[in-house]
């Protein structure tokens, strides 16, 4: 169309997600914020429990309250997450999905197999 305007072909910019570290005993915690998604988002998060790992971190707690959404690419940053950890002797829980992410780590039936805790309280009692 002429003179139409062609912002709903072009892909919208990424989201970042907002990675906060904090020390909470032997665990970490990663608060995050915004949609774990493909792309910066998603390796973001990858490369921080990386890093975290490669310091000696086994015991991480991943606080999912500022997560709005997320697709097949941050399913599987927590599923890769989850099992680097738990190979490496370590421990991982994610807590406090909101109702949406909640929802979505159930249809795929992540809820039965990674450590889904309810709050930070619940959480660090786990690791």
């Amino acid at each position: 169309m002429i003179g139409a305007n062609n912002s709903d072909t072009v892909a919208p910019d990424e989201e970042p997600v907002i990675i906060r570290m904090r020390k909470a005993g032997a665990a970490t915690i990663l608060d995050l914020e915004g949609p774990l998604k493909l792309g910066d988002a998603e390796e973001a998060f990858r490369q921080k429990v990386q890093e975290l790992m490669d310091s000696g971190s086994t015991h991480i707690a991943v606080n999912l309250a500022g997560v709005p959404e997320m697709d097949s690419s941050g399913i599987g940053a927590l599923v890769r997450t989850f099992t680097l950890l738990k190979k490496s002797g370590g421990k991982c829980t994610f807590f406090a999905p909101n109702k949406r992410v909640q929802m979505i780590l159930k249809m795929v039936r992540l809820d039965t197999i990674l450590d889904i805790a309810e709050d930070e309280a619940a959480a660090l009692a786990r690791i």
